[in-house]
């Protein structure tokens, strides 16, 4: 089940970060780690932080961009101690750790911390199904980046240990990607129906993707959502592309 969770790291500056947070992840039973983009890496002084935790660098996952690192996560959750202009469903470390174990039996899950001086951009958490933040004290909140992915990490240690926890029963959710691929598909259908004007799209999209993003619908959910839009384009005689049409089918 640990296996399962992968904690993603993007465009980390400090290789010693990284070392330091591939040994927090250890001493937690956690292996899987992604880095995205990361500057300076692989490096010495990362592999001197992890001490006996080199294995983890060894074996980690890089890829260009955050979308590579969560395509096949059915839940997304970023880190932020910072309130954004689009509101998602708000956990602390301990509600993260109990929402995250359930789900891990069954899909992969990520947890996306960002850059060590700004953190994750709007448009990353944007990305994102849930935020998770730190409680500390008001005057002085910020958390080195290590510090923050060892706190998560011992949270989800402990909820594993927790029979109640662990015994949950959750919902079969799609990954990332099938989400991405019904977004694509409601925006074709949406500028096929001139609901949406090219030239002038407008917030219209991007407040949808929020809004599926925080509802999650369930895998025949979303089966029936793609389906709706399959008709909807046959009967305005618009021509969906040929992977929405299997997509849809298959899903209906």
């Amino acid at each position: 089940m640990l296996s399962n969770i992968r904690i993603v790291l993007i465009n980390t500056f400090h290789p010693g970060n990284v070392g330091a947070i591939a040994r927090a992840m250890k001493n937690m039973g956690l292996s899987n780690l992604y880095l995205v983009d990361p500057n300076n890496y692989p490096s010495d002084e990362a592999t001197s932080r992890a001490a006996g935790a080199v294995d983890l660098l060894e074996n980690a996952t890089i890829v260009s961009s955050l979308e590579h690192a969560i395509a096949d996560c059915s839940l997304v959750i970023g880190t932020s101690a910072r309130h954004r202009t689009f509101q998602l469903p708000i956990m602390n470390a301990r509600e993260c750790a109990e929402a995250v174990i359930p789900e891990a039996k069954q899909h992969d899950v990520a947890i996306v911390f960002g850059r060590e001086t700004t953190g994750l951009l709007n448009e990353e958490i944007a990305q994102c199904h849930r935020q998770v933040y730190i409680d500390a004290n008001d005057e002085y909140p910020v958390l080195n980046i290590s510090q923050a992915v060892q706190i998560i990490a011992y949270e989800i240690w402990m909820a594993n240990q927790d029979k109640a926890t662990h015994n949950k029963e959750t919902p079969e959710y799609p990954r990332k990607k099938e989400m991405d691929l019904f977004h694509e598909h409601l925006e074709e259908t949406l500028y096929g129906l001139n609901f949406i004007i090219k030239n002038h799209p407008g917030k219209v999209l991007e407040k949808l993707q929020r809004f599926f993003n925080r509802s999650r619908p369930e895998k025949q959910e979303l089966g029936i959502l793609r389906g709706v839009l399959a008709a909807v384009q046959r009967e305005a005689n618009l021509t969906p592309s040929e992977k929405d049409s299997k997509k849809a089918d298959n899903q209906e």
